[in-house]
């Protein structure tokens, strides 16, 4: 059936069906997820271990290499890196992509629990897959005078937390800080041996009194009773109470041999906001959760929360801020290029009506496009909405030239036959819009199937754009021809040039005159543009990821290696000064021990996220090395480190935080870790390079009892006795829980003033002989200090020290070239030690490589799609090298724009490849099709004259429509920022290229030939 034939006969059905998408779209918008991320699954699972107080050497040799064995054998592991401090270690993963996640995360619990009986006794472990969701989307710090550290632990976790865990998508309420409470038994060791005791009578008496069993059921009087044995202790005064038998018959009570009191648990972290103690609340989302839902309904729930006196509830931290920022950009991006667009269209035409059609129709194919996200199961993101502001301004061009095909071809008809006419030119119009449709839709098509991070973030945008410019080609095709129809009338088609369009015609007839007359000189224009596009691309900093100004940042702190929690929260303090007078930010919350995303705690590291005030002047980056810089110059015993919250947690996610990672691989540790040091001196004197810091990690220092065997004997006692005597009295052991009404209290059982001891008290311990009688630790032991614990890397069962650094100025490229020549220098590095580079750079290389061959794979598509539409191979290989030309002028754009080269701008020169490709097809179907009636000696001339008002208007409209997002128009714009200048660019050298290079080498390449 005629495609004219078919518009005419099923019009109304054809704009019910548009109106049922685009109101189908409409609720599917309401209801897709929203997140930061695409709903994607990272290939990294990370393992944290367990195994107690124990020097790192041993904790690799017994708990770390036997887990890394039982993990290399589970199916698909790529690699496997390790880091071990004392009695502690994190293992992680990296699978390949496209697996189940969930399943490898089940075969790699299994693996370690396989090994379980043969790790030492106590061994914990924890399984993590690693996914954008394992970071929290709101965070709230509670703070307040009027309730002691534990009760306002026990008010979020008891409260707060139960209450938010009802929010819809909601997975889970982390809490930090504050203290737990727990009942103190301190043992006095005289008294002890006075009534024949050891700590572990006391320890199996205090556990025995607190029972709370069923033990069986009776029937009786017709009823079935649960009989259980119920004699819980309550509080202090009944654990004081506890009776111990005693020698000889007698007896005692706890409260006569030990100190009880109320106390609380030992705890190796702290938390702060605004450098005062606080109790912070993570809120996390499930992998399908929508972020800004969540969010709303726990500011909600919580703005209802009545909090006790003094006590204050404060956020710190809201992901959905700047998902709800960036959708807004894109709303205004979108309305912007339409108004723009419209502008445009009524210049060139000035017809209201036709103004019109573009704005029902555009929004609907938005709509459209959002029905196809919610079946392909994605949800509303940074790429997912950059794609759609990206691909407004193509689905105005497919709008724009029907329009002005089918004005050019009614113009010539009189009014009785105009909805014939108007079907007929989209008849005639329906190839080559079906060709540059194609051109532009094809390139996206290798984009889905990159894997990486680039992958993750690329396929969502790819998806996104391809979805969008299929429903633009349909509603175009079949939509847009019904309304010009019964939206048109014949005042509508009429049109007069205005001086400025005869001016603009005159100007191009007299260049393009010139280009025909004297080919060389468009010759030697090419090459020009070449050669400003490869002087661009050697100057045009590399990046990896766009940066993007989140309205905060992270910072990582670290005090000398060994410093105690207190010593470290005093240094931090003088940080924390410096942050309260900085007047662009709003609040800060900090972590010692931990870090936001799970760090192996060391008392001396941690991390704060700052939050920015919503109108600070400076840019987020200028205030991050402003911040570590005063840090630096004003706290010389602090070593900081800064970075953007997505790129920590991208970093996070792939498992290399950093731009620069150098790892140096050799088999002796006592090389590789003063050669780190060397390194990372090295490194800090590179123009461009900070946060310089070698992996050799300390541990800190450690107190080595050495215990002597035959002193022991002659006291009556075995190593194993003295060594869990001190065990007994430095950690205690919780010898039961007292159960309450929301929680339980835990019972420890240990030395007497235990918490407070020095090395000398340490000595004097008094340790109990079998035969009664009390000697002090300094008769059997040494105790002998120990310095620089070194942590140990491990990476595929090789030892490794990595070395890292951030980028301050230029590209990760030049960065890198600086480095390599730095380690090359000679004796840099010793016989027997390598070196590799990993971080960001390691995955940049990865995604540029993978987008090379992507752009590969859509020229060698590009090209056979012209082999199929024309069948000439001098024409396709003539309009593929245009296209080349136009997107050597990405680099241009990038120099003098000031943005990196990075995974969005590559994927920008892609899209323009598709781009250039499309505007050569509108015109070569034009000469095709002219050729066949006029000849192909005039056919060229007209058909550039055909398509200069055509291609003229959707440059121009494409261009205003990716203006805001050139600019970086509001929150979350900078993202897509690359991605439109690549395009913008692109756009402003194809335009002489198809309109003046483009016909000329077409003209002198088929003037001897003859086509069929």
């Amino acid at each position: 059936m005629r495609t004219a034939t078919f518009l005419g006969r099923h019009a109304a059905t054809l704009v019910l069906l548009a109106v049922m998408l685009a109101a189908m779209g409409t609720v599917a918008a309401l209801n897709l997820p929203v997140g930061l991320f695409p709903q994607v699954s990272f290939p990294r699972i990370v393992v944290d271990l367990s195994a107690g107080d124990r020097p790192a050497d041993t904790t690799s040799l017994l708990v770390t290499r036997p887990v890394e064995d039982a993990i290399r054998s589970v199916p698909g592991v790529n690699s496997v890196r390790s880091e071990t401090s004392r009695g502690e270690a994190q293992i992680s993963i990296d699978f390949g992509w496209g697996r189940d996640m969930i399943a490898s995360t089940l075969l790699v619990d299994a693996a370690i629990a396989s090994t379980m009986p043969d790790l030492p006794a106590g061994t914990r472990y924890d399984v993590r897959r690693m996914d954008p969701t394992v970071f929290p989307i709101i965070s709230y710090a509670l703070r307040g005078d009027g309730l002691s550290p534990v009760a306002l632990r026990d008010f979020a976790e008891y409260r707060i937390a139960p209450m938010l865990a009802a929010v819809p998508g909601l997975a889970r309420v982390d809490v930090q800080g504050g203290q737990t409470a727990e009942i103190q038994v301190e043992m006095d060791a005289h008294a002890l041996a006075a009534h024949g005791l050891s700590m572990a009578d006391v320890t199996t008496a205090i556990a025995a009194a607190n029972q709370v069993n069923a033990v069986g059921r009776i029937q009786d009087h017709h009823k079935l009773f649960l009989v259980v044995a119920n004699d819980p202790m309550k509080d202090v005064k009944a654990v004081a109470a506890v009776p111990l038998p005693t020698a000889g018959g007698g007896r005692t009570t706890v409260g006569d041999v030990a100190r009880v009191s109320m106390g609380v648990a030992p705890e190796w972290t702290r938390v702060a906001e605004d450098g005062r103690p606080a109790v912070l609340l993570n809120v996390y989302e499930q992998p399908d959760g929508n972020a800004v839902r969540i969010a709303a309904a726990v500011r909600k729930k919580l703005d209802r929360l009545p909090l006790p006196p003094g006590v204050t509830l404060k956020n710190w931290y809201d992901q959905s801020d700047l998902v709800t920022a960036s959708a807004s950009s894109v709303r205004d991006a979108i309305g912007i290029g339409l108004l723009l667009a419209a502008g445009v269209l009524f210049a060139f035409l000035r017809s209201g009506r036709l103004v019109v059609i573009v704005f029902v129709v555009v929004p609907a194919i938005l709509a459209s496009a959002i029905l196809c996200l919610d079946v392909l199961d994605l949800s509303f993101n940074i790429m997912t909405l950059g794609g759609m502001a990206a691909a407004v301004g193509l689905v105005i061009d497919d709008v724009m030239v029907m329009v002005e095909h089918i004005a050019r071809r009614v113009a010539k008809t009189d009014d009785t036959g105009r909805a014939h006419a108007i079907y007929t030119a989209a008849r005639e119009f329906f190839v080559p819009l079906s060709g540059s449709s194609l051109a532009t839709l094809i390139v996206f098509v290798p984009l889905a199937f990159l894997d990486g991070v680039t992958g993750a973030f690329s396929r969502a945008l790819s998806v996104t754009m391809g979805c969008t410019l299929i429903v633009s080609w349909i509603m175009t095709a079949f939509v847009v021809p019904v309304l010009a129809a019964r939206l048109s009338n014949a005042a509508s088609w009429r049109h007069v040039p205005a001086r400025w369009e005869k001016r603009f015609d005159r100007l191009h007839g007299a260049v393009f005159g010139i280009a025909f007359r004297r080919p060389w000189l468009v010759v030697m224009a090419v090459v020009a543009m070449l050669g400003v596009g490869v002087l661009s691309y050697a100057h045009v900093p590399t990046g990896f990821m766009p940066e993007a100004d989140e309205g905060g940042f992270v910072l990582d702190y670290y005090t000398a290696p060994g410093t105690s929690i207190v010593g470290t929260e005093r240094e931090v303090a003088q940080v924390e000064s410096l942050l309260r007078m900085d007047p662009d930010i709003e609040t800060f919350s900090r972590r010692l021990g931990t870090g936001l995303g799970g760090d192996l705690g060391q008392s001396y590291h941690g991390d704060f996220f700052i939050k920015l005030k919503a109108d600070h002047a400076a840019h987020t980056v200028d205030v991050m090395n402003d911040v570590r810089d005063r840090i630096l110059h004003n706290v010389p015993g602090v070593q900081v480190e800064v970075a953007q919250l997505m790129e920590d947690l991208i970093g996070d996610l792939t498992a290399v935080p950093q731009p620069i990672e150098v790892k140096l691989y050799g088999d002796d540790v006592a090389t590789l870790l003063p050669l780190a040091g060397r390194v990372a001196a090295a490194l800090e004197k590179l123009n461009g390079l900070v946060d310089v810091k070698s992996g050799a990690q300390v541990a800190g220092d450690a107190l080595d009892v050495r215990i002597d065997a035959d002193a022991a004997l002659v006291e009556g006692v075995t190593v194993e006795a003295v060594s869990q005597a001190i065990s007994d009295g430095l950690a205690g052991v919780v010898a039961t829980e007292l159960p309450g009404a929301v929680k339980t209290i835990g019972v420890r059982v240990g030395g007497l003033g235990a918490r407070g001891w020095q090395i000398h008290d340490l000595l004097a311990l008094p340790v109990r002989a079998a035969d009664g009688h009390l000697f002090p630790l300094s008769r059997v032991a040494q105790v002998i200090p120990v310095a620089g614990q070194p942590q140990i890397t491990r990476e595929d069962l090789q030892t490794m020290v990595p070395v890292t650094a951030r980028i301050e100025s230029g590209g990760i490229a030049s960065a890198v070239s600086r480095v390599r020549a730095e380690l090359a220098r000679p004796g840099m590095l010793p016989p027997g030690v390598r070196y590799e580079l990993g971080g960001l750079y390691q995955q940049q290389q990865v995604a540029f490589a993978g987008l090379r061959k992507v752009f590969a794979a859509a020229l060698g598509a590009e090209f056979i799609l012209l082999m199929f539409l024309y069948r000439r191979t001098r024409i396709a290989l003539l309009v593929i090298g245009a296209s080349l030309v136009s997107a050597s002028a990405v680099f241009a754009g990038l120099w003098i724009a000031g943005v990196d080269l990075n995974i969005t701008a590559m994927m920008g020169l892609t899209m323009v490849l598709g781009i250039a490709t499309e505007m050569a097809i509108f015109l070569i179907s034009e000469y095709m099709a002219l050729g066949e009636r006029l000849g192909w000696r005039s056919a060229m001339r007209r058909a550039v004259r055909n398509r200069l008002r055509p291609i003229t208007m959707t440059t121009l409209a494409a261009i205003l429509t990716l203006l805001p997002l050139v600019l970086a128009l509001g929150r979350g714009a900078d993202m897509q920022q690359p991605l439109a200048v690549a395009i913008v660019a692109g756009l402003l050298l194809q335009f002489p290229m198809v309109l003046v290079v483009l016909p000329v080498a077409v003209h002198a390449a088929m003037r001897r030939t003859h086509l069929p």
